[in-house]
């Protein structure tokens, strides 16, 4: 589509899961993606998958730890230095974690609120200026549907989503007169790479991980989601298509979530 010819785009965890999928939807169309991640490894397999699709200069993968400021600094940086600016940011960072609130250490608090909460964050200051200097741009942040509800177990992603979707709003708030849009995506159950950790943690298949979860969770449309049907929703929300919707929330969750 030609609203997406030429977007500079930066997708933190985008070497797998969700976070590829909209690298590689984004890329179809015509963008220039920047992802990140930490494993390496990783990051050279989805550099190799973008580059079947687009000219390797439209692509850039470089191993970052975004909870370390100095790093994802250097990394916005990179990006706009080597495309002039940036126009889009999707904060995708951070694995689910949930057990009972009793059972949760001061140290998995601490690490969950720096990938979940803080990344994002640092990632939206750091990006601003560069997105004021390029004219604008739009911000997605991808978070939980618990953000909204939050059921026994789901602690502490849940508390750090849900402080996700107040950064978001706020976020939109300010920046809007800067010409920043800034949304969110709330992910239901989805396949992605935490979902093949998960199948392989509990050593049962892919297709029946996903359909335990259906069952345990008893979401309305009877399914799991795709990571394309989310990529979607996060492509429309960095469009010129969305251009007047900032402090917005899309749940793509099957019906799962009570809360619209």
């Amino acid at each position: 589509m030609a609203e997406y010819d030429g977007m500079r785009t930066i997708i933190t965890g985008g070497s797998a899961g969700l976070g590829l999928a909209t690298a590689e939807l984004l890329v179809s169309r015509g963008a220039q993606v920047a992802i990140c991640g930490r494993d390496q490894t990783r990051l050279d397999e989805a550099a190799a998958r973008l580059a079947e699709q687009t000219d390797e200069s439209r692509i850039i993968a470089r191993s970052v730890d975004v909870t370390e400021g100095a790093a994802l600094c250097a990394f916005i940086d990179e990006v706009a230095d080597t495309w002039g600016g940036l126009d889009g940011l999707v904060n995708s960072a951070g694995v689910h974690t949930g057990d009972s609130f009793m059972a949760i250490t001061d140290e998995q608090w601490q690490s969950d609120f720096e990938v979940k909460l803080l990344a994002a964050i640092k990632g939206i200051r750091l990006a601003v200026p560069v997105m004021q200097a390029s004219g604008g741009g739009s911000i997605v942040n991808v978070l939980s549907v618990f953000a909204k509800f939050q059921p026994a177990g789901t602690m502490p992603s849940s508390v750090f989503r849900s402080a996700g979707l107040a950064l978001t709003n706020g976020t939109a708030a300010e920046l809007a007169p800067l010409g920043i849009r800034v949304n969110e995506v709330l992910i239901g159950f989805a396949e992605s790479d935490q979902w093949v950790r998960a199948a392989l943690a509990a050593g049962v298949s892919e297709q029946e991980f996903a359909s335990n979860m259906v069952d345990r969770w008893n979401i309305p449309m009877g399914r799991a989601g795709t990571s394309n049907e989310a990529a979607e929703a996060i492509a429309f929300l960095l469009a010129a298509r969305a251009s007047y919707l900032t402090g917005t929330c899309f749940n793509v969750d099957g019906g799962l979530s009570p809360v619209i």
